[in-house]
Formats: C-alpha cells, sequence, structure tokens
C-alpha cells in the first residue's frame, strides 16, 4: 500500500499518543514529536510505501522517549479485556453446529471482529467498556466482504501473520477450526515491541505457541513486514504456504507490496486509506482473497 497524503498527520497524531502513554514530561512530549516531524519532512514522498514512513517515525519516537515499549499498559489491558470475554466468543463461533465449514466462516469473523479493538487510529474511539455489546452488535451483521469459502481448500499449511494483542486470543478460535479440519498453522508475530502489536513474549503468556505448529517473528520492530529486517526462515515460510492469512492494517500495508499469493486479508477498516486500497469502506469486516 502506497502512502496517502493523511496518513502524515495519523501518524503524527500517533507519535503524540505514545508518547503521552510513555510519559507526562512535556517537554520530552514536545522532542518526540518534532522527532516525527523531522523524520516525515527528511522521507515523505509521493507514492513510497507507506511502510517505509510510519517504521522510521516510530522507531524515532521510541528513541527520543528511551522507552521501547509504551503501549506495554495497553497490551495488558486489551489481553484481560480479551481473556474476560473469550468464553462468550468462543460461544458464538462454536455453537454446537458441527459444520466446520461454518464454524470457520465464524471465527473468521470474530478475528476480524477483534481487529476492531485497536489504539492509535486517529478517529478511533476502543469501545473496551462495551466489548461484549459492540461484539454482539458486529457479529450479527457478519463479514461485509467475505471469501472465507475460497480458502477452505487451502488449509493444510498456513502461515497467519498475527497484529495485536489481545485481539491475538480471538485469534486462537481461527488457529483450533484450521487444526480440527488438517491443517497446520505458523503463527508469525513482531520480533521486538511495536504500537500494541503481539510478541513472543504474549505468545509465550498464553500458551498461544500449544496451539499451532511453529511460531516465527518478523525479526524486528517493523510495522508490518519489513522483509529487508525478516529471517530467512519467513521467507520460506511465505513461499510454501498453502494459504498466508494476513491480519490486520498494518500487515496489509506491507504484504500488498509484494506478490506473495494465495493471501487473505482479514481486517476491520479503520482508515479511510486502507478502505480505498483495499476496496471496501470504513467500518467494514473484510476477509478477502487475493490469488
Amino acid at each position: 500500500m502506497k502512502i496517502h497524503p493523511r496518513c502524515s498527520y495519523c501518524l503524527l497524531s500517533r507519535v503524540h499518543q505514545e508518547a503521552e502513554l510513555s510519559t507526562d514530561d512535556e517537554e520530552l512530549i514536545q522532542k518526540a514529536i518534532l522527532g516525527g516531524i523531522e523524520v516525515l519532512n527528511s522521507l515523505y514522498q509521493p507514492g513510497m510505501p507507506a511502510a517505509e514512513l510510519s517504521t522510521p517515525m516510530h522507531r524515532k519516537a521510541y528513541e527520543i522517549l528511551n522507552d521501547n515499549d509504551p503501549y506495554r499498559d495497553v497490551k495488558e489491558l486489551s489481553s484481560k479485556t480479551a481473556a474476560r470475554f473469550l468464553p462468550v466468543i468462543r460461544s458464538h463461533v462454536f455453537n454446537g453446529d458441527e459444520d466446520d465449514v461454518a464454524t470457520f466462516k465464524r471465527a473468521v469473523l470474530a478475528a476480524v471482529i477483534g481487529n476492531y479493538f485497536d489504539y492509535g487510529v486517529m478517529g478511533l474511539k476502543v469501545p473496551i467498556d462495551v466489548f461484549d455489546e459492540t461484539f454482539r452488535e458486529h457479529f450479527k451483521r457478519g463479514l461485509d466482504v467475505d471469501d472465507t469459502d475460497k480458502m477452505l481448500d487451502k488449509l493444510s499449511n498456513v502461515v497467519y501473520l498475527a497484529d495485536n494483542c489481545g485481539e491475538i486470543l480471538i485469534d486462537t478460535l481461527v488457529f483450533e477450526i484450521i487444526k480440527k479440519m488438517g491443517g497446520n498453522i505458523t503463527l508469525v508475530v513482531r520480533g521486538a515491541p511495536i504500537l500494541n502489536d503481539v510478541t513472543m513474549d504474549e505468545i509465550k503468556e498464553f500458551g498461544i505457541d500449544k496451539k499451532v505448529d511453529r511460531v516465527l517473528t518478523t525479526g524486528s520492530n517493523a510495522i508490518g513486514v519489513r522483509f529487508e529486517e525478516a529471517p530467512q526462515e519467513l521467507k520460506e515460510a511465505l513461499d510454501n504456504a498453502s494459504l498466508i492469512i494476513s491480519k490486520g492494517m498494518a500487515n496489509y500495508e506491507t504484504l500488498s507490496e509484494e506478490n506473495y499469493r494465495p493471501i487473505a486479508y482479514l481486517l476491520k477498516v479503520k482508515c479511510g486509506p486502507v478502505g480505498e486500497d483495499i476496496g471496501a469502506p470504513l467500518g467494514c469486516s473484510v476477509a478477502r482473497l487475493f490469488e
């Protein structure tokens, strides 16, 4: 995905947010914002890949703040909230229906709704306090873009690129039904903290590594996957996958610049430029397959 003019001020809003999460020192917050502006001025070029700007901007802010994980408390809250409501979500997905195809569709829907609970998207209010009510509302509405039927014959060797903390617990329901249908799963998480994305620490904390066949990392704290920093093992896994499942907008921004196929993007459209690029309006629940 290429940069959009709106990305510039959205990224600065994220820098501001993570600075305020990290410190109440106004001078340091100002320095972080000035650092973001400096990177924006030096790197921004129309038509550049979006993540080639977002990754350096966040890294600069983290460096100035001297904080490698300003979202740590947010991630903990997200995980606790998802864990609290996971039994209810599970009851929606595994509702006594023995039809694996229908269960897979419901699990994908639940995972996409989980992607809604994101921090740092400008203008998005994360409804943690009404998680249950919001989930039920979106579950009833269903997927707006639904290519799940086209994924069913491609589940033998899945590479699943995870996104945020909290929602990763909902993703485990997708893992469960894929395993039940005979598929293998390689889970991919960030190599180090960036925003509220899941890392190996959270995977180990919640025992998610025991729900998949193996866990790899992206090799760094880049937004999405920065392939020049990615381990060879990950590149080989992507090359050999029967299906790549890419969760969330950051993974979409980077994977859509590559030629990996087949790839399914599971995401909630939370910003206009991503919606315009993937072809779905703001607010849509998307499970789109590119073959």
